[in-house]
């Protein structure tokens, strides 16, 4: 009894219209199965951001590695650095390391 009502009711006479029901059924398909679907674009969208943001912390780095490049380039700085970095010594000169307490104690703690 209660189907009959329904069926009788407007909107069910236009909404059971076999073109409907084939648009509904597209609209469903094309949302959640099909290859170019809404999760599948939103998933794209996010990787799309991600890999934005890798590339301007990249861009930040080089130009960081080229002001590095160009400092590099006069003698005195690459002795500097050298010296500085990887202990490296001139012929007949010795070198000297002085380490305080606070940091031999942390060293031991982390070994």
């Amino acid at each position: 009894m209660k189907f009959s009502k329904i069926s009788k009711n407007k909107w069910f006479k236009v909404l059971s219209g076999t073109y409907i029901i084939v648009a509904i059924l597209f609209l469903v398909w094309n949302f959640y199965f099909d290859a170019n679907s809404y999760f599948l674009h939103k998933e794209l969208r996010e990787e799309i951001n991600s890999l934005e943001e890798t590339k301007e912390f990249y861009e930040e780095e080089i130009k960081k590695d080229r002001a590095f490049i160009e400092k590099m380039k006069d003698s005195n700085e690459v002795e500097k650095y050298a010296r500085e970095k990887y202990y490296l010594k001139r012929e007949n000169e010795d070198i000297y390391i002085i380490e305080h307490e606070d940091s031999l104690k942390l060293k031991s703690k982390n070994e």
